[in-house]
């Protein structure tokens, strides 16, 4: 790994070194030079510099303004940053893009504070819909009012003619109204799904929640929006994470959101990155697809198999080793169980396609952890850096075992400061303190990637490394951080938004750093991040978006 790292580092300098002299006898112009910055590269071999130019959609120098200014003909676009903070663009790495996109049109209720305001909501909304559309998204979270789940007898009245399917915020539980419920075919005479619940009340009706594996009887007939709508929920996507600095995610989905992807990359429309991942049950698929058409190309790539061992914290349904403190004889769900996951991840594997499996409670990262050791000596040594999705509660003994099996921790801060509302009626004060282990994971020599979980949290970076460096929980009670001795640094937590991202994706000769030779994707702040207290970071605003040299966000 040392020797690849070597090499790479090699041809880097040789390649700003060709693009510092002439060629032809013509000296190399940039299109775009930015000088007077403040700019953290994320190299370690050159921490901090002033100016870079860009050539084409590659960054050619970096350095100071002297240098900088040799770059500048008269076509090329000079800007003054004015001393303000740049840094490498921001990836974020997990999230559901597309899903995202159609948050952004659908009703809101992730601040419902009542089940009157839940209510009133829905109503609202569906004023403004024809009778038969249906209503999804929401994204309530029941723990606003209390903690009392939501009925369909809340809502029936107000929605006779429109089916309703509204998540909970992690997407692990869902409600449906009598209506979506008819046009399912699902009554009281159900029974439970393997990895799944339908929620009964204390007279055994159903009350319309369902919750993981259960929620595929309502989400299988709802109807698939046209390709318009699709690209519609890109485009807005797109613009909203643009605005927060992102240039780059990795997409949890399925193939018909890379079809959706690849189309608007022919068409040119793309201002993201893209790195999607394809359900892991699809493995033999992805071996077709990367014998004919490779892994793809700097805009969409593939290789990622997401697979699900659990579920959530706040749904119950994130499996734990020791039952939940506030209900004794609930261990929560495995959704996938262990030897087909092992089954999958090791067929996955033998062709290079990388696991990335979602697992949130400590047994369920137990089990994730056995299974690639199991794998990565069984099918032998290379550089395959399995991803373990959420991995928001571990064992102590298990910390350790990130960092030496080479496995990386894909996390996400701002479930951190909304979790820490309310988790520790769950697990309770023991457990507690490896949630978000984050000080730990890094200390035990782990990669660390952030992301947002999009759209059950919002896309933002800077609200995520205030998360990571500060753990102030949403509802102001944690001043001085929850669990607060698992608080990193702004700079590590900036590392995890910017260098170790482009890691995880095999992307690391591309982006992650500000170098020459890699792609000028860049963001631009108000404010230096690495100079303020990490409290104020969370007001920082992101002043301008490049990606691939172009401009495609500017406040």
């Amino acid at each position: 790994m040392t020797q690849v790292k070597t090499i790479s580092m090699i041809m880097l300098m040789i390649f700003g070194m060709v693009f510092c002299c002439k060629t032809g006898g013509e000296k190399v112009t940039a299109s775009f030079v930015l000088l007077n910055g403040n700019i953290w590269t994320g190299n370690p071999h050159q921490p901090k510099a002033e100016a870079l130019a860009i050539a084409g959609n590659k960054i050619i120098f970096v350095g100071t303004n002297k240098d900088g200014k040799k770059y500048i003909s008269p076509k090329t676009e000079v800007v003054d940053a004015e001393g303000k903070f740049i840094c490498p663009g921001f990836t974020d790495a997990h999230l559901h893009f597309l899903d995202g996109g159609q948050r952004l049109a659908s009703v809101e209720l992730r601040d419902a504070g009542s089940p009157d305001e839940f209510k009133q909501r829905i109503a609202d909304y569906i004023e403004t819909l024809k009778p038969g559309t249906w209503v999804i998204g929401g994204d309530w979270d029941h723990t606003n009012w209390g903690g009392e789940l939501p009925h369909r007898s809340w809502i029936d009245d107000i929605s006779p003619d429109n089916p309703v399917w509204i998540s909970r915020l992690d997407g692990h539980m869902a409600l449906a109204n009598s209506k979506a419920m008819e046009i399912a075919g699902v009554t009281n005479d159900v029974e439970d799904i393997e990895g799944g619940t339908f929620v009964r009340d204390e007279k055994g009706y159903l009350t319309g929640i369902m919750k993981d594996n259960s929620m595929s009887v309502i989400e299988s007939i709802i109807p698939d929006p046209d390709d318009d709508m699709k690209f519609r929920y890109l485009d807005a996507a797109m613009k909203y994470v643009n605005s927060k600095g992102v240039t780059s995610v990795h997409h949890m989905g399925n193939w018909d959101d890379l079809r959706i992807f690849e189309l608007a990359k022919d068409q040119g429309k793309l201002t993201v990155r893209i790195n999607a991942a394809v359900p892991i049950s699809t493995h033999e698929r992805l071996k077709e697809r990367k014998e004919t058409k490779g892994w793809g190309d700097v805009w969409v790539k593939l290789g990622g198999l997401k697979g699900f061992i659990d579920g959530s914290l706040g749904s119950h349904t994130a499996l734990m080793k020791e039952a939940f403190s506030d209900a004794p004889k609930d261990f929560g769900l495995q959704v996938t169980e262990t030897e087909e996951m092992y089954e999958m991840v090791k067929a996955g594997d033998a062709f290079g396609g990388q696991a990335v499996v979602h697992a949130i409670g400590d047994r369920a990262n137990n089990i994730m952890l056995d299974i690639f050791e199991k794998v990565a000596r069984e099918n032998g040594p290379r550089d395959r850096r399995f991803r373990i999705e959420h991995a928001q509660h571990l064992l102590p003994e298990d910390i350790t075992r990130f960092g030496e099996l080479g496995v990386i921790a894909s996390m996400q801060p701002y479930h951190c400061i909304d979790d820490g509302r309310w988790a520790e009626p769950y697990i309770g004060k023991e457990r507690m303190k490896t949630t978000h282990a984050y000080r730990s994971l890094l200390d035990a020599g782990t990669t660390l990637v952030f992301g947002s979980d999009w759209y059950v949290a919002p896309p933002t970076p800077l609200e995520g490394i205030y998360a990571a460096a500060t753990r102030a929980t949403l509802d102001d009670e944690n001043p001085h951080g929850w669990i607060p001795e698992q608080k990193i640094s702004v700079e590590e937590a900036l590392k995890a938004y910017t260098v170790t991202p482009a890691y995880a994706s095999f992307e690391e000769d591309l982006k992650g750093t500000l170098e020459p030779g890699k792609l000028a994707d860049i963001v631009i702040l108000e404010k230096d991040i690495l100079a303020i207290p990490p409290v104020d970071i969370w007001d920082v605003k992101v002043e301008t978006t490049i990606v691939g040299g172009k401009i495609v966000y500017k406040k």
